[in-house]
């Protein structure tokens, strides 16, 4: 899975958190939500870590067990207007925010004594809270690039701009960054990728349904009111933001769909850059790697041929004024959250209104902690470990990925449909996987990127100037598998299938996942089930595909091969059939990775439970047995409320399950499960078929 904030608006391909052109090793988290950080409970008895207010016990557990689990949650804890969903991980996630606004608030005093990280990241935190500054400036700090653009007057300019943007971390018409060598993972390569897209998928410009047309429509007048904002007429606005959707939707048309895209397969060309250069010759290859500062290259990876020849085609066709409302469109999107009022709110009402159903803008200090984590993470990080991070929490999940991996394995010499040779494999494979816990070993150095107390526009665009030549600087040199793909406070994790490794941030270490001292059938329901989850995934429908050393190679047999579509079709059966809102289904082969990894991790940590019990009954703690605890604890991670907007979007974007169907999805595919709830066959909750992979 990957994760992405709630503030977030990226469209696929077009952008990561920085919104820059670059793309870590290929990974797979844990979590849509953001969880937060906090201590670790103290307790000096077992107590059972299940809510109990959280529980409808006027529901079946055998009929709607995500009702069971958090239906009194969800009717006492509406969406606040500032949230497009609200679940428990959002309530710790504010809690999370105050211990970083803690450190920025301290950090941003200026103080001599600060340390270099300190005033780094609270001048970064101070120009971003500096309201009145921001608003003063407008939309001033844009006004050179934009004056850049307004003086192209030849097509043959374009590149020179969108090299400029792309340096800066817009990522306009495609993308190109750096990855680990899908066929050689122990080298970094460059990637050209489909890209430029301003709405969340390519599906968003071709499909024909009421609602992608009303939404469409909305695209157009959200970019004719930008223009509208940096002083064009209403009517030369408009005219630009048709252009700038009739160019996307060109861009959108030769897009692959993210279901295509979940295939590495499909995305490994390796090519020359002269080969490059014939599929696509408008631009100046060469010219355009040496400008946007990465090394000289002979061969990268092109994940989408057919793009780059339509792009050419599109290029050559478009008008020059068609391509120069493209590059300023893209400008302002990128930079709107650290512009003036105006802007962040003409953002705030296409990207977080309409498309989300968020009713208001979430405070100013939240946001600015948030850009502060994603631009300076692990400055921000450093502090962060130093005020919240235990050992024990580090102990304790060492321990429980070593049982949880001993589980796997036990499972993988039971398992019936595989044969001897590609269990073989799958063994080298799993003895490989390293684990990463907590926070980098070594610190990244931001000393070259220049903060000051003033300039949140400046501040934020070389934080992403660095990051994208970062990024871009190892292309050509060996893939550093110590690097962490994720900042210390996230409370996530993921597995990394180029690098094949499980990792796991300092914030994921807290409740709901884990607490010292709680019940540990609940921990084994939390991060047990992480942990397994992210052990599955170098085994799921594109994990499969990864050798021992994260190198793309198929090490099955043709006959498991067969056993394995066989059995994930299953789940893409399952899960397809989930309406998230009413004429909307999830989608089951998009969500295929996630729901093989949550039913894989539910197992293992159901197995790795009873193992430590050790054929013993144990006592019931709030009127609930272990097994029946263990589920509990994992269906209330996922307690929440959305709205439909969201709940619409994301089942056309998001490779996971919502909430209710993690859960409910999961457990009917379990016997063990239906055991401890005295489920019976034709009951909801009681799959039959039951799907299972892992």
């Amino acid at each position: 899975m990957s994760i992405q904030p709630a503030s977030s608006h990226s469209a696929e391909g077009a952008s990561n958190e920085y919104n820059v052109r670059v793309r870590p090793p290929t990974l797979t988290a844990l979590l849509f939500v953001v969880f937060p950080a906090a201590g670790l409970a103290q307790n000096t008895k077992p107590v059972s870590g299940v809510d109990l207010d959280a529980l409808d016990k006027s529901a079946d557990p055998c009929v709607d067990f995500y009702q069971y689990a958090c239906g009194n949650w969800m009717a006492t804890h509406p969406i606040p207007p500032s949230e497009s969903r609200w679940g428990r991980s959002n309530e710790l996630a504010d809690r999370n925010r105050e211990i970083l606004r803690g450190i920025l608030e301290k950090a941003s005093v200026d103080d001599a004594r600060r340390t270099p990280v300190e005033q780094k990241i609270g001048d970064f935190y101070y120009a971003c809270m500096d309201e009145r500054t921001v608003n003063a400036k407008e939309y001033d700090p844009l006004k050179p690039e934009l004056a850049r653009v307004d003086a192209l007057t030849d097509k043959s300019a374009i590149e020179a701009q969108a090299i400029r943007l792309q340096r800066d971390g817009v990522g306009v018409f495609f993308a190109f960054r750096s990855e680990p060598d899908p066929k050689n993972s122990t080298m970094t390569i460059a990637d050209a990728d489909q890209g430029g897209l301003g709405l969340p998928d390519r599906d968003y410009y071709l499909k024909d349904d009421e609602n992608s047309v009303k939404l469409r429509a909305a695209y157009v007048e959200h970019v004719t009111h930008m223009f509208q904002l940096i002083g064009e007429p209403p009517q030369t606005a408009g005219g630009h933001a048709h252009a700038v959707m009739a160019l996307e939707t060109e861009l959108a048309k030769a897009s692959l769909d993210r279901v295509a895209r979940r295939d590495p397969r499909t995305r490994y060309h390796k090519m020359t850059v002269a080969e490059l250069a014939a599929l696509c010759p408008f631009v100046e290859w060469t010219q355009f790697i040496d400008g946007v500062g990465a090394p000289k290259i002979e061969t990268l990876n092109v994940d989408v041929p057919d793009f780059f020849r339509a792009l050419d085609k599109m290029l050559t066709a478009a008008s020059l004024d068609t391509l120069k409302a493209y590059l300023k469109w893209h400008l302002l999107h990128a930079a709107a959250a650290s512009l003036s009022q105006p802007f962040v709110d003409e953002d705030f009402a296409f990207y977080e209104k309409t498309l989300r159903g968020t009713k208001e803008l979430r405070p100013r200090w939240k946001r600015c902690v948030d850009t502060v984590d994603r631009q300076l993470g692990e400055a921000l990080g450093q502090k962060y470990v130093e005020e919240t991070f235990g050992a024990e929490g580090k102990q304790h999940t060492l321990k429980m990925v070593r049982a949880i991996e001993k589980e796997m394995s036990d499972d993988l010499h039971t398992l019936a449909w595989m044969t001897p040779e590609t269990k073989k494999q799958a063994f080298v494979k799993l003895e490989a996987i390293a684990n990463k816990i907590g926070y980098p070993d070594t610190w990244r150095d931001y000393s070259s990127v220049r903060i000051v107390r003033d300039d949140f526009r400046g501040d934020t665009l070389r934080a992403a100037a660095f990051e994208v030549q970062r990024q871009l600087h190892k292309i050509g040199n060996p893939v550093d598998r110590m690097e962490w793909h994720m900042t210390p406070p996230t409370v996530n994790a993921y597995y990394s299938q180029q690098e094949n490794n499980i990792n796991f941030p300092a914030g994921i270490l807290q409740p709901p996942f884990y607490s010292n001292g709680r019940d540990e059938a609940v921990n084994y329901g939390g991060i047990g089930v992480v942990v397994g989850h992210e052990l599955t995934h170098g085994f799921d429908d594109q994990g499969r595909k990864y050798d021992a050393q994260g190198n793309l190679r198929d090490w099955w047999t043709k006959e498991d091969a067969v056993e394995f579509k066989k059995r994930a079709q299953c789940l893409i059966d399952e899960y397809s059939k989930f309406e998230t809102v009413p004429g909307v289904h999830l989608n089951g082969k998009l969500t295929l990775g996630e729901n093989t990894a949550d039913n894989g991790g539910l197992r293992l940590a159901f197995m790795a439970l009873m193992d430590s019990l050790e054929g013993k009954e144990a006592a019931l703690i709030d009127g609930f047995t272990p097994e029946q605890r263990l589920f509990l604890g994992f269906g209330q991670v996922w307690c929440q409320n959305q709205t439909p907007e969201t709940a619409r979007l994301l089942a056309q974007t998001d490779p996971h399950s919502s909430g209710r169907y993690r859960t409910n999805g999961t457990v009917q595919n379990m016997t063990e499960f239906q055991k401890a709830f005295a489920c019976k066959l034709g009951q909801p909750m009681v799959a039959a078929p039951a799907c299972r992979v892992w």
